[in-house]
């Protein structure tokens, strides 16, 4: 029997049937923005069919299973063989198979490459953000591979399918494989050069067996791994298949998977070479954190993505509950209050799309001086995109009261991932000490990057206030080192300043000016300016399902 009060009212309805990539304001104008002509259609074609996925009930299904049902360990098979394998439920290999086919791990060897992979990694990364770590690591793989031709001739047009082959075998077999890293170690952390697995040179040129143990193995049930080892003349790279030629398996013992704190789909794992471990090499001998270091920067431009898309679905699903939600007489969107925390939330989302994409922009120009921005403005965008991740999610959670911290919202599930990108691929320290490091010895980096953000000065006094103060910083570098995250979030603001200035719209970019650079906002979300046109922005952010 129905209770007769129970009357369901004044709830929003949920956030489906959308196309998640044309309903992104920002980011469809970023890829109009930084894409020849010739490519739009086509991209633009594509990018909104994943779009139309990714915002459809079905989809959204497999991320909520994906994440429900975290992939389990099988050391041995019935019969008491070691297999080393992960299990995963069907919806994570759906999801993967969707990104896959969609070209998400194709980006070195097509025009715009680049940047249709961003924004497609964006657009999925707001299903379920777990299965981007194996698109990610398999994406950035490829200039550390590039280091040995032979071995890119092979692995990479394999890496690059737009083909989902979830069955371990060996490359020459396989229409597309997936690929991992395992540098870290337990008693090193971002320390690398503190490895110490060893590599013993075999009689064949270029091959060695492993030694060692991994704390922390990304995708793991990929079909090869590029390794950090001390090799005899210093820490090398190397690739680790888990199938050999001949169709035997390698040792490779996953000993255990860690219990996350989000990013609850994906597997990481402990793993173990017991001195059998074949491996081949990937570059000289002591030059391995030069080689494995084309793949950490790639990866941290989609550590900067996957926060952005992240803030962009917290976002999204904020503005679309206020906008449906009734309190106190009226639409919570139209109250003065909620109106402000909603419209500082958009602008955070909105300067961190424009930055990721800016960023993979410069990948596919690849000239000198974009290469050189990308020097200082990676870590940058790394340390300061990430770090703003958590805050963005938490407040959008509140947006929605009680209602969010219900784990059906799905907005627990986005805090719990909001740290990850922060610490994945280096922590904060690591990004601002590399900013100091290219200050330091890479003259070329500071010039782009004062190349590109004077693009925009003249725009804004407040921005062109905030970049004197950026040059009178580097002006004096006696202790750097104390104040590199002060110097790092000035960098990163100087150039979302500069690019919203030149791209975004009038109100948007006078927004950030104001809070972010100008010194009128608070500390918390919901402090800019009331004469800020407060309704275009959160307009601008809103979804129409």
């Amino acid at each position: 029997m129905a209770a007769s009060t129970h009357t369901v009212t004044n709830q929003a309805p949920p956030l489906v049937g959308h196309d998640v990539f044309t309903s992104d304001r920002a980011l469809a104008e970023a890829v109009e923005r930084h894409l020849a002509p010739e490519l739009l259609t086509e991209v633009r074609g594509d990018l909104t069919v994943l779009g139309r996925a990714a915002g459809s009930a079905q989809l959204q299904e497999w991320g909520e299973r994906a994440n429900a049902n975290p992939p389990r360990l099988r050391t041995h098979d019935r019969y008491g063989h070691r297999i080393d394998e992960v299990e995963f439920d069907p919806a994570w290999h759906r999801l993967l198979g969707k990104s896959v086919e969609a070209g998400l791990t194709d980006a070195w060897g097509r025009p715009g490459g680049h940047v249709r992979r961003a924004a497609g990694f964006l657009v999925v990364s707001q299903v379920e953000a777990g299965h981007g770590c194996p698109l990610s690591m398999t994406h950035a793989a490829v200039p550390a591979l590039r280091a040995e031709p032979e071995l890119a001739e092979v692995w990479e047009p394999a890496a690059a399918s737009h083909v989902y082959e979830r069955e371990l075998g060996p490359v020459a077999e396989k229409p597309g494989v997936l690929l991992g890293m395992a540098m870290t170690e337990k008693q090193g952390g971002s320390d690398v050069r503190a490895n110490t697995t060893e590599a013993r040179p075999l009689a064949a040129d270029g091959e060695y067996v492993l030694t060692g143990h991994k704390w922390f193995c990304s995708a793991p049930m990929s079909d090869a791994f590029l390794v950090l080892a001390q090799a005899p003349a210093g820490l090398t790279c190397f690739l680790l298949p888990r199938v050999l030629a001949d169709g035997s398996r390698n040792a490779f013992a996953i000993q255990r998977l860690k219990d996350k704190l989000g990013n609850r789909s994906n597997a990481s794992a402990e793993v173990e070479f017991d001195g059998t471990t074949w491996a081949r090499r990937v570059g000289e001998e002591g030059h391995g954190l030069r080689v494995i270091m084309g793949m950490v920067a790639a990866t941290r431009v989609d550590c900067v993505l996957g926060s952005a898309a992240l803030m962009r679905q917290a976002v999204a699903q904020a503005v679309h509950h206020c906008a449906y939600r009734e309190a106190f007489g009226g639409p919570l969107a139209e109250k003065p209050l909620m109106r402000n925390v909603l419209a500082d939330l958009a602008l955070e989302s909105e300067a961190a799309t424009v930055l990721g994409m800016r960023l993979a922009a410069a990948y596919d120009a690849g000239t000198p001086q974009e290469l050189a921005l990308l020097r200082i403005a990676v870590p940058a965008a790394k340390y300061w995109v990430t770090k703003r991740c958590t805050p963005v999610v938490a407040e959008a959670l509140e947006c929605l009261g009680g209602n969010g911290y219900v784990e059906e919202s799905g907005m627990p599930r986005l805090l719990r991932e909001s740290p990850l990108n922060s610490v994945w691929e280096g922590s904060g320290n690591v990004q601002a000490l590399d900013v100091v490091r290219a200050l330091r010895t890479e003259p070329a980096a500071l010039d782009a990057f004062l190349r590109e953000v004077g693009a925009a000065r003249g725009a804004d006094h407040r921005l062109d206030r905030a970049i004197r103060g950026v040059l009178t910083e580097l002006a004096d570098l006696e202790g750097i080192e104390a104040r590199a995250r002060r110097l790092t979030e000035r960098l990163a603001l100087v150039l979302q300043g500069a690019l919203l200035v030149r791209w975004a719209p009038p109100e948007v970019a006078d927004a950030f000016c104001a809070a972010r650079l100008g010194g009128d906002g608070g500390a918390a979300f919901g402090t800019l300016p009331h004469s800020l046109d407060l309704r275009a922005l959160v307009e601008r952010a809103r979804v129409e399902a």
